[in-house]
């Protein structure tokens, strides 16, 4: 009797073990159900990045900012609706919505009701990162998308305002530990931002007015140039001095030198433990037993791409991306 109901216990965590096992992320999710699936996102990411050099940043942005909210289970690609996630003010300026609904199209024509718009987003980011000269890494698959948006959950997304205890917090939410808010802010080394955004660091950063000191007095009068008091707010700047358009670890060495240009960038350098994870990729063994920027970025997104993900019989597969079904 005692044998019986242990073979059944056995039988029972057995059944409920590979239910787990089948629900979770892997890679080449697809290789049966829709085995050119990579290659569609890939020639559509392709397609795109050769007539606008926007596409790497804009596409890594769009993936970041859906797993933040909510997990990455594409809800912020759904529209139309003024109180879409999307709408949500920490989401301004996203872009990139038209290659993910065009690569969701050309999958829809070939393995109809399959890949999900999350994994969409997730390989689309990859793809850009690899075209501009990012490392390449294998992205897990097999998410399903998500069945809310709604812009009240953006709420908490991190800010460039942010303190380093604030960013640190918002990440450690995610399971994410304060080296992925290193190499993850790092994607800032491709894309642009808009003055508005420089705006208080430049000229009201304290009650006193005035601008950032840890801003480089190099640096200063160059961004001020570029973002005048009360000039237009729209004028957009390279986040990466010297490398806006390379995936490289200059912005690092910028944060490091007083020439970041985004507050949250800069306060990297104000906190221990994220400066020394900095730090750890220019000391003087660092190119020979020091880690390496690539291997830690693209394992930060692989990491940042399990973020409350719904798996197996959760969520849906919508059929347009930008609605539900």
């Amino acid at each position: 009797m005692v044998q019986l109901m242990l073979f059944l216990i056995f039988m029972i965590s057995s059944s409920y073990l590979v239910g787990v096992s089948q629900a979770q992320l892997r890679v080449g999710f697809y290789e049966n159900s829709c085995p050119d699936a990579e290659t569609v996102v890939r020639n559509v990411v392709g397609e795109a990045a050769a007539t606008n050099q926007n596409v790497a940043p804009h596409l890594l942005r769009l993936h970041f900012h859906d797993c933040f909210v909510q997990g990455c289970e594409g809800s912020i690609l759904i529209k139309n609706s003024p109180t879409a996630e999307k709408e949500a003010f920490g989401h301004q300026g996203l872009q990139g919505f038209d290659v993910i609904e065009k690569a969701k199209a050309q999958l829809e024509a070939a393995c109809p009701g399959v890949v999900s718009c999350a994994d969409i987003v997730a390989l689309a980011a990859r793809d850009a990162i690899v075209l501009a000269n990012g490392p390449s890494y294998q992205v897990e698959t097999g998410r399903r998308d998500g069945m809310v948006s709604d812009k009240s959950l953006a709420d908490n997304m991190p800010d460039v305002t942010d303190s380093i205890e604030v960013l640190k917090a918002k990440f450690q939410q995610k399971g994410l530990t304060p080296k992925d808010l290193v190499v993850l802010s790092a994607a800032h080394t491709i894309g642009t931002t808009a003055c508005f955004f420089m705006t208080n660091r430049l000229y009201n950063f304290s009650s006193n007015g005035g601008s950032d000191s840890s801003i480089n007095p190099q640096f200063l009068p160059e961004l001020t140039r570029t973002c005048p008091k009360n000039g237009d707010v729209n004028v957009r700047l390279s986040m990466d001095r010297g490398s806006e358009q390379r995936f490289d670890n200059q912005i690092l060495k910028n944060i490091r030198e007083g020439f970041a240009v985004l507050q949250s960038d800069a306060s990297l350098y104000e906190d221990a433990a994220t400066r020394s994870v900095v730090d750890s990729y220019f000391g003087f063994f660092a190119p020979f037993i020091g880690p390496l920027f690539e291997d830690d970025f693209a394992a930060a997104m692989i990491k940042m791409g399990r973020i409350d993900v719904k798996t197996g019989s959760q969520g849906t597969i919508r059929r347009v991306c930008s609605s539900f079904n």
